[in-house]
């Protein structure tokens, strides 16, 4: 339903990441604890060697692919730090849940990062003292986590990271689903669905995706009775229509959760079963709202292993992503394990990533 006109003028100026307010923080001007601990480093030649290595880092990061699992080791000898790259779609919450392995007393600098252009943007550093962060996706596009030990630290850690909804699900109950999703054609093809169809019994309460306000609520046209919600802190508006009734006023404030209407089949819906058509509209217009209230979380599976080998060695020659070939009898030195395989660093300081098939075990 193309209403995006409708919209623009109920959205409020500024821009907002939202974040686990007790485990991760926005710093803006505000010192990260990666920042804060190089400035006490940063004036003898193996603190410079560790900002240098955090800074190089990140232009090869190693890429990854949602939900993730990996249990790390950052080695005694020099600096280092592990960069891992991965897409996110806009509207998902990626969550990072970070822990150190036994008794490892070692501290972690955890910070994530949004490719650009001309470089890359710092969005989330996360307190060394908590295990648990995250970030919702404002954009489409690709995260970089880096992870650094302090120098001379060494030792184990696991790493999960998630993917979930950044909003709630507007609908009441478990039976509700979702019947028709973001580009269906509508009318005969003259014009695409700008949202996705929630199908629910009658009546069925349709419930605030997040704290706001209620910028409109009208009666009448496509969209029948509608309700509009400006999200709190964030530039999105969440449109609710083909709505039996409506429960809230204009100006009201609502927390997440919060009824605001029943479901029905208002509008150009008369002739459908009862549901929900649910738009999310930013300055750019209307937005793909399912990555923002899907109800699957796609969760990592455990780590594959209880600890990491202290040398690798090259079985079958590899082929890395810069089209290197890595030959056989390399010695590598693994900084993690996934799924995947092996990421390893070369004798060159170079970090790849080994399949399992194309390694053995050297004893020492």
């Amino acid at each position: 339903m193309s209403i995006k006109n409708l919209f623009f003028l109920l959205l409020s100026t500024g821009s907002f990441i939202a974040c686990n307010s007790s485990s991760s923080k926005l710093f803006g001007s505000k010192k990260t604890p990666h920042e804060t601990y190089a400035d006490k480093v940063d004036n003898n030649p193996d603190g410079k060697q560790w900002l240098e290595v955090s800074k190089n880092v990140l232009t090869a990061a190693q890429p990854i692919k949602l939900p993730y699992s990996l249990l790390g080791n950052f080695p005694a000898g020099k600096p280092r730090a592990l960069a891992l790259a991965f897409t996110a779609k806009q509207g998902e919450r990626i969550n990072f849940d970070l822990l150190k392995a036994g008794t490892s007393g070692i501290t972690l600098y955890a910070d994530v990062y949004k490719e650009e252009v001309t470089g890359v943007s710092h969005l989330v550093a996360a307190d060394t003292a908590s295990s648990f962060f995250g970030f919702d996706a404002e954009q489409s596009g690709v995260y970089i986590l880096r992870l650094q030990p302090a120098l001379e630290q060494s030792g184990e850690y696991r790493l999960a990271v998630s993917v979930g909804p950044s909003l709630g699900f507007p609908v009441a109950g478990e039976k509700a689903r979702v019947g028709s999703v973001w580009g269906d054609s509508r009318d005969g093809g003259i014009r695409s669905h700008e949202g996705i169809d929630i199908f629910a019994a009658k009546l069925t309460p349709a419930i605030a995706a997040a704290d706001g306000y209620i910028s409109r609520v009208n009666d009448g046209g496509l969209g029948g009775k509608t309700v509009n919600l400006k999200v709190a802190g964030r530039n999105l508006s969440l449109y609710y229509a083909h709505l039996d009734k409506q429960l809230v006023q204009e100006g009201q404030e609502v927390k997440k959760g919060d009824t605001l209407g029943l479901i029905g089949n208002t509008g150009n819906a008369k002739a459908t079963s009862p549901h929900l058509h649910f738009g999310i509209y930013s300055f750019g217009g209307a937005i793909d709202p399912l990555p923002y209230v899907n109800k699957t979380v796609k969760k990592a599976a455990g780590p594959v292993a209880k600890n990491i080998p202290r040398q690798l060695a090259v079985i079958h020659a590899i082929k890395t992503k810069t089209e290197e070939t890595v030959t056989a009898n390399t010695v590598l030195l693994p900084l993690g394990l996934s799924a995947e395989g092996y990421i390893a660093e070369l004798p060159d300081g170079k970090i790849i990533l080994a399949p399992l098939k194309s390694v053995k075990i050297v004893k020492i």
